[in-house]
């Protein structure tokens, strides 16, 4: 579950500039779909009307922004509080400056990455923030207001146990923590009912020991705090009154003087129940403030504020200490944490063991030998080795161009970060160096800078006081806060990194670089802080990000690595970095030297434009053979991938103007790694080996007939280019069905010169259903489009090689020259379309075990197996190998692929216990379930998925294989229980899969049969056709008859046997008469 907003909004502090950055990235995460399932309609960055408002003021502000805009979309004409009644509204206060981030704590990024995301991102305290807030803290929580400083590191267990039943009034959220903890912060003083009495911030020991509970913890207060419906309209009435409307944008544009309130101390303490109306509006600061309070306590002190501490939560507020910032991002957060750290998150390190644990490194490019001591910190880094960087360090915001100047320096126990400042209209860069033990607002007489006493610094550099503070500064005010220590800009030379870190360990040229420093403008981290540039910073970041999930890129294609690139190409679409990212695949795939990884990176191109429409523009299958692309598809074809990949990048500039051109250019790209796998593939036509045989008499039959296959786990892992990715395993059972071998061919020489292609009805001497005659090579060429006439017949004739296609000899002249006659083939099958048991590769076997014996050539089953794989790739259906396995090898096996080219299936017979054959065969049962399975889209979204190695996809393929191994043990051990959850956990696996291929009459067909049953499954892809039981009784199919025929819904269902076929497909020549008009009834044996 997830709390659905109705708005969110972003306070940010006046003077930053920063509004539109701000809004542009809470629209990036409403893109992302970190806003939760449905985001919030409204999404507002509000930027606060005075500099110093506080976040009393803050709230009020953003409830106003809120009240209005939700009383707009109301088509209202003034604000009303009536909005509010039903909305559900999140405020996020961005607070004060932080030392260590130049955008604030909000977007302090955490060493962590959230692998299921749908969109690759940073993930900010921000994003953590609005994870705990939408999926845990406020779930069930009825209408009214949540509001939530953004200065803390917040984790809470994804229960949190809040009750809201009767809830009234406003509700403040603790966690519990240590007395020791809680002497710097704020606790809350309960009653016995849970109201709240009072808040104490800084109290004394004694004090603080009042607010304990049982277990020693105190209640923190953590900086977030739900108004109820009514107490919300009753705070936004407030904003009429003087002075409280000085804390809007109306007061502001009205002229009222600026106030300063605060959340917790002047709107949340005048509902305490431990307060008087004397003593709570006497505590205001100044006479506006007291006023303020007077307002607050009569709009609010009729409602109850109740407090919830959740167990087990944590609070770690972000303090100014370097030492608490570096530990909070190198120490793991707590069990209840939905975010997990790691030691480099969305980095790319050239050597990550010179990385050492306990160190962080977060949207970094480490190039070279980096080295990373233990209990530092790099962040948004473009570093180039070789660098050694010690322990107890922070840096940030350094590019590549400062590399050199780290070299040789020796840093340990600082803070090093790069700046954007603008200086009116004028951008730049600037460094500041600090110590980590370095106090920022200790006078100077007690206070160190780089760790060391001022007056020890002042003589190692030659400064001196006056150089960094102005005679007439107090001594109490000269602090590292306030001195002027950091070069902005000089009249002669540019700055660099240089000239803050001579500031360490001055040596040659110490004078040198002091005259220079000097001479240089310089400010204070006082005087920076307004200047900071967060929108140069933020797009900064999302560069460094995108560089190197450029580098992300190359790393997975070419190292193989099973990391999903879709959420990477979701972010790049959402931020504007889609033509980055469409170069680096484009020279992947040109530069890889390897058709896999080509056909993968173009797969990935694919989902970039995919991605690109945006979910419009039509369904991403489809055809894609138009002739635009034809010249880059040849390219491929011929095994020019560079070539080929260049003209795809040409083609593609054209079709990027709208969505419906993205998805048919996505389709083609599409086409375009097919072609690639197809050569991957056709890589095992080297374990195809045919020998010569006799050459049969002209008219003599040569007849196939095979065996259907059901399987029993595995599948899917045995297609390109998954099984010679991952490897592959399927455990297939040779059946018969109602007693025979479903599915046959037979072929014959005739004498015309000419190719007689015949569809039976049925096995011989069923009538012809489709009759297809080829005298010119031209007949051939639709060999490849699988829905032509004879299609399968066209591409067993020219795989088998008794057709050279193509060729400068017509088709008569080769048949003659190597035969001295043509062919007539005849097909059948007993079997429905899509009945899943594998009918049309097992079909494809068939006619070219008999067209190979037709042509006096022999090949054995392992090269029958290789050359139906060649042949699918040939005809593009893109088929696995399972069925031909299934439906040529005899019996109970069990097939294998390895992970690697060329391509191989190997298979195993599974021995079984003595009678366990027919065991296995009084116990399985076939149901048609009446509805036809579409396997071609099937099949197409799962190479697209496991292409984009969705993290789901991955985890299966894994499961479909060891699933098989355990299948093949249970077979061994004759265990009709074990196989039968094998069974079960591969139907799971199959969906997982291919989502959809369980239409609701099956699942309804599969829901009335499980009582009586050990597993069930679809067969094949799923989707329809057969439904292949293991019934717990043997010989139940009069049984499962009546069962399902008292069951409504399941529409044309029928009930067919099985047995195990351990004879394998059959071979036999058979005579009949020469003349070319015989008919199949007159066939004799020979």
């Amino acid at each position: 579950m997830a709390a659905e907003w109705s708005a969110l909004l972003l306070t940010c502090r006046r003077g930053q500039g920063a509004v539109s950055a701000l809004q542009r990235e809470l629209e990036v995460r409403r893109l992302r779909g970190a806003l939760g399932p449905r985001p919030p309609a409204l999404l507002l960055a509000v930027e606060d009307p005075w500099a110093r408002l506080g976040s009393g003021g803050a709230t009020l502000n953003a409830l106003l922004v809120a009240a209005e805009h939700l009383s707009a979309r109301a088509g209202c004409t003034v604000v009303t509080a009536d909005v509010l009644r039903d909305a559900r509204i999140l405020i996020l206060h961005m607070g004060r400056d932080f030392s260590f981030d130049d955008c604030g704590r909000a977007f302090t990024c955490l060493p962590a990455e959230e692998p299921g995301a749908p969109a690759e991102a940073l993930v900010c305290n921000l994003d953590s923030l609005l994870g705990t807030m939408t999926h845990r803290l406020c779930v069930g929580s009825p209408p009214g207001v949540w509001v939530c400083s953004t200065d803390m590191l917040l984790t809470v267990p994804s229960a949190p146990g809040i009750s809201w039943d009767g809830f009234q009034g406003v509700r403040v959220i603790a966690v519990p923590g240590s007395p020791v903890y809680a002497r710097n912060h704020g606790v809350y003083l309960t009653d016995e009912q849970g109201l709240v009495r009072d808040i104490i911030y800084k109290g004394t020991e004694a004090r603080i020991q009042q607010c304990a509970g049982p277990d020693g913890t105190v209640p923190l207060v953590c900086g977030i705090v739900f108004f109820s419906s009514d107490a919300a309209e009753q705070l936004l009435a407030t904003h009429v009154i003087p002075p409280l409307d000085a804390c809007t944008y109306m007061g502001l544009d009205s002229g009222a003087p600026p106030i300063q309130l605060s959340l917790f101390f002047d709107i949340v303490l005048s509902m305490a129940g431990g307060m008087t109306e004397e003593d709570f509006v006497k505590g205001g600061s100044d006479a506006s403030v007291r006023s303020a309070r007077s307002v607050l306590w009569t709009a609010l002190r009729g409602f109850p504020l109740s407090m919830a501490c959740i167990p087990d939560a944590s609070y770690d507020y972000m303090t100014t200490s370097a030492s608490d910032h570096i530990r909070s991002l190198t120490l793991l957060p707590g069990s209840a944490s939905h975010l997990r750290f790691c030691k480099t998150a969305h980095s790319h390190v050239d050597q990550p063991r010179l990385l050492e644990d306990g160190s962080s490194v977060t949207n970094c490019l480490l190039e070279g030998a980096v080295g990373l001591a233990a209990g530092s910190v790099i962040q948004h880094c473009h570093l180039q080795g070789p660098l050694e960087i010690g322990p107890g360090c922070l840096l940030s915001g350094l590019d590549a161009d400062s590399s050199p100047a780290l070299r040789g320096c020796p840093l340990r126990d600082v803070v090093l970060q790069g700046h954007h400042v603008r200086l009116r209209d004028l951008p730049c860069r600037v460094f500041t160096l600090t110590g980590r033990l370095d106090d920022w607002q200790s006078p100077v007489e007690e206070a160190t800078y780089l760790n060391v006493p001022w007056p020890e610094f002042f003589q190692r550099t030659g400064i001196r006081e006056g150089d960094l503070w102005d005679a007439e500064t107090p001594r109490r005010s000269r602090c590292l806060l306030s001195a002027r220590l950091f070069p902005v800009l000089h009249a002669c030379q540019a700055l660099g990194l240089q000239d803050v870190l001579w500031l360490l360990a001055p040596a040659g040229g110490a004078d040198e670089r002091l005259a220079h420093w000097r001479t240089a403008w310089r400010m204070s981290w006082q005087e920076l802080l307004p200047c900071l540039d967060m929108a140069a910073e933020l797009g900064t970041r999302q560069a460094l990000f995108f560089l190197q999930g450029q580098r992300k890129v190359r790393r997975v294609l070419l190292g193989h690595q099973d990391s999903s690139l879709l959420p990477l190409a979701r972010s790049a679409v959402h931020e504007g970095y889609h033509e980055a990212v469409l170069g680096t695949l484009d020279e992947v795939a040109s530069t890889a030297g390897d058709a896999g990884v080509a056909a993968r990176a173009l797969a990935c191109i694919a989902e970039v434009l995919g991605c690109m429409a945006r979910g419009e523009g039509g369904l991403r299958s489809g055809p894609a053979a138009n002739r635009e692309w034809a010249s880059a598809f040849g390219c491929l074809e011929r095994g020019d991938i560079a070539s080929g990949v260049r003209e795809l990048a040409a083609e593609r500039q054209k079709w990027m103007s709208r969505p419906a051109l993205l998805v048919r250019a996505a389709r083609h790209y599409e086409g375009a790694e097919q072609i690639l796998v197809r050569q991957a593939v056709m890589s095992s036509c080297q374990f195809v080996t045919v020998g010569q045989s006799e050459l049969p008499p002209l008219g003599h039959w040569v007849q196939v007939a095979c065996p259907a296959r059901l399987d029993l786990s595995g599948g899917w892992s045995d297609t390109p280019p998954i099984t010679y990715e991952h490897g592959g395993a399927v455990v297939d059972v040779a059946v018969l069905v109602d007693g025979c071998r479903p599915i046959g061919a037979r072929v014959r020489r005739i004498p015309t010169p000419e190719l007689r292609l015949v569809s039976l009805s049925g096995a011989p001497p069923s009538q012809a259903v489709t009759e297809l005659v080829c005298q010119e090579l031209e007949h051939l060429q639709d060999y490849c489009q699988p829905h032509a006439p004879g299609a399968l017949l066209k591409a067993a004739f020219i795989c088998t090689q008794v057709v050279q296609f193509p060729s400068q000899k017509p088709l008569r002249v080769q048949l003659m020259e190597s035969f001295g006659s043509g062919f007539e083939v005849h097909t059948w099958s007993k079997l429905p379309h899509g009945s899943g048991l594998g009918t049309s590769s097992i079909l494809a076997g068939a006619v070219m075990a008999s067209l190979y014996r037709a042509a006096g050539k022999a090949a054995s089953t392992e090269s029958l197996i290789h050359a139906v794989l060649h042949l699918e790739q040939r005809l593009t259906t893109g088929g696995g190998w399972q069925d031909q396995v299934g439906g040529l090898v005899p019996g109970i096996k069990i097939g294998r692929s390895k992970a690697q080219l060329p391509l191989r299936v190997e298979v195993e017979q599974i021995p079984v216990p003595d009678g366990f054959t027919q065991t296995l065969s009084d116990h399985l049962l076939l149901v048609y379930t009446g509805k036809t399975r579409l396997a071609r889209n099937l099949l197409q979204d799962v190479v697209r998925n496991w292409y984009a190695r969705l993290p789901s996809i991955v985890q299966n393929t894994d499961a479909l294989v060891s699933n098989a191994e355990e299948c093949a043990q249970a077979l061994r051990q004759g265990d009709l229980p074990l196989i039968g959850k094998c069974l079960d956990r591969y139907w799971q696996q199959k969906k997982v899969m291919a989502p959809g291929c369980e239409p609701l009459a099956v699942g309804h067909m599969m829901d009335t049969l499980r009582p009586h049953v050990h597993g069930q499954c679809l067969a094949g892809a799923g989707g329809g056709g057969f439904l292949y039981v293991l019934t717990k009784a043997p010989r139940q199919r009069e049984a499962l008859q009546q069962i399902l025929a008292g069951t409504e819904g399941l529409g044309n269902f029928s009930i067919h046997s099985i047995e195990v076929d351990t004879g394998g497909f059959s071979v036999e020549v058979v005579g009949c008469d020469t003349k070319d008009g015989a008919h199949p009834g007159e066939d004799r044996a020979v």
